[in-house]
């Protein structure tokens, strides 16, 4: 445990999937530095969060996991308050997440690398550190799923600190609904970890034996020179001038030889870099923070991916759902299985999904999509770039368990928005650190994104009316009043939730950069000793579940320090 009087060669607050991969990093390098991972929750080590069907509902059930946060009303969703929920504890989000392990396009990365100069966040470098980190299984195990997946071995690792995979049962179902996308016109992809998400695909997931699998598994097997301390959230940044040498919880103060790194994510990082004098000059004098540095880009540019879902009801045969979820005493035995063996039931329901990613010459042919600035219509062009992205099998009776008492023969699917340009902010609303920040994504603001989410809607209402699907569709749960443009964008602004995957609140860029926050090597400009890693330094909105490229960020982030200070040497 680390204590206020001991010197630390690098501090990293905040242990999410970014912290951990970075701490860990820097630890194990040859010179063994010595480094403080702070986080402000707790040790999130009770077993029983592990369990992989029950990945659904951990962020609502468990306390102190979460930060419950919310957005500020948003004008174009009838003035909601939206979820906007971030882990709390070692694991950061993804001890809440849904357990998807998608690492998106490389046209993302090679565009972040084109956007700051630097091929070390290009697509060749980071899928290496992708399959630096995971331990991958690619094993389908009965022979009639073997069509949908077939993975390359060079595109994955086997010895890193997280299992992905694919679950080894699944639901009845889950197939019946893969071969609807390919009878409706949809390309297979049989690994969307390859850098190409184009296609309908088996979901590869952040579990493995039947336990999700978190950043905190990261620091199994870590040095004895990475201290961690818990329950320790950080308020400010101490500043000898100019110069970053520690960080203030408020009860103890901690100190750095060399640098501090935030990693508190793209609602949480500005918050510390605030209330330490940094950031936008004017919000500053107003809660009477003195202004170290003048960062106006701080909290700016914030973007998110958000969905809506498509519930139909379907033919009781079509699953056998009802046989678990309607038998309490089914539930619990499975639940003791899991205790005993991480099998059973409870690593079958819930556990295997399907994901596809696509393009739309609709979305492309209108109007509003003509519109856009060149670059981002030559981005969004490009060969691996997705418009957006539909997801098989959310569990809904979790999330609304009054529609399903009786019955749970239903398929649950969802619109997921990619590349929305809205762009919306976080900004201080008290001088307390301890109060969060004001979070308004502005969903729905540009009228491209409202047009995209028509076109997206309408397509997956075409695939759930494919014919060899649809003939066992009972009715609509949740859905919109007809197919027209106005009840479809009503259903949006009424259904509408954030997929929690903030991103670019302290952007990357050049020296120069009016928008730019933090350099290439992860420094905040005008500052020294002071960097920040995690998804608010992402210049793309990457076009996946965004958990694994918080991984790579911290991953990537490693390596720009272990060069820099020679500690491979």
């Amino acid at each position: 445990m680390g204590s206020a009087e001991k010197k630390y060669d690098f501090i990293v607050v905040g242990a999410g999937p970014a912290g951990c991969t970075l701490a860990a990093g820097l630890a194990k390098s040859a010179q063994r530095p010595h480094v403080l991972l702070l986080e402000a929750g707790g040790r999130n080590d009770d077993r029983r969060l592990r369990v992989d069907g029950k990945r659904w509902t951990t962020y609502m059930e468990e306390q102190g996991l979460n930060w419950g946060y919310k957005t500020t009303p948003q004008e174009h969703c009838n003035g909601r308050e939206l979820d906007y929920s971030r882990g709390k504890g070692l694991g950061g989000g993804s001890a809440i997440n849904f357990g998807v392990f998608t690492v998106g396009a490389k046209d993302d990365y090679d565009e972040w690398a084109a956007g700051v100069d630097d091929e070390t966040f290009g697509w060749k470098q980071m899928q290496t550190r992708f399959k630096d980190l995971e331990a991958f299984n690619g094993t389908i195990v009965r022979p009639e799923h073997q069509k949908y997946a077939n993975t390359v071995a060079a595109d994955h690792g086997q010895t890193g600190g997280l299992r992905i995979g694919y679950a080894e049962n699944w639901e009845d179902d889950l197939s019946t609904v893969l071969d609807a996308f390919e009878e409706a016109g949809y390309q297979r992809n049989f690994d969307h970890n390859s850098g190409n998400p184009l296609g309908m695909a088996l979901t590869i997931n952040s579990a493995g034996q039947g336990k999700r699998t978190t950043a905190a598994d990261l620091l199994v097997d870590a040095p004895g020179n990475l201290s961690i301390v818990t329950d320790s959230p950080v308020q400010r940044v101490i500043l000898d001038g100019k110069t970053a040498v520690g960080v203030d919880t408020g009860n103890k103060k901690y100190f750095a030889s060399r640098d501090v790194i935030l990693s508190a994510g793209s609602l949480d990082t500005p918050k510390i870099l605030m209330h330490s004098g940094i950031g936008p000059a004017d919000d500053l004098h107003k809660y009477n923070i003195p202004v170290i540095q003048d960062l106006p880009a701080l909290g700016k540019g914030l973007r998110d991916h958000y969905f809506v879902p498509l519930i139909l009801a379907r033919k009781p045969e079509t699953t056998d759902r009802n046989t678990f979820f309607l038998n309490p005493t089914a539930m619990e035995g499975a639940m003791k299985q899991w205790e005993e063996t991480n099998t059973g039931q409870w690593t079958r329901y819930g556990c295997q999904l399907g994901t596809g990613w696509f393009k739309s010459d609709r979305i492309t042919s209108s109007p509003e999509f003509a519109a856009l600035p060149q670059d981002v219509q030559d981005f969004m062009n490009r060969d691996t770039i997705p418009h957006y992205e539909m997801l098989t099998h959310i569990p809904m009776h979790f999330f609304a368990p009054d529609m399903f008492k009786d019955d749970y023969s239903y398929v649950g699917l969802a619109a997921f928005m990619m590349n929305a340009q809205s762009r919306g902010e976080v900004t201080l609303q008290s001088s307390d650190p301890n109060t969060p920040l004001l979070f308004n994504p502005r969903f729905l603001e540009d009228p491209f994104d409202r047009r995209a989410c028509i076109e997206i809607y309408r397509h997956l209402l075409e695939v759930s009316r494919a014919p060899t699907f649809a003939k066992d569709t009972v009715s609509t749960l949740i859905g919109p009043a007809s197919d027209s443009d106005e009840d479809i964008l009503t259903f949006w602004k009424d259904f509408l939730s954030s997929s929690w995957h903030m991103t670019g609140t302290a952007k990357m860029g050049r020296t120069g950069d009016k928008e730019a926050v933090v350099d290439r090597s992860f420094k905040v400009m005008g500052v020294q000793g002071l960097r920040v890693a995690d998804m608010s330094v992402v210049p793309v909105l990457t076009n996946n579940h965004t958990q694994a490229t918080a991984y790579v960020t911290g991953a990537t982030a490693a390596d720009v320090l272990v060069r820099e200070y020679g500690l491979d040497q």
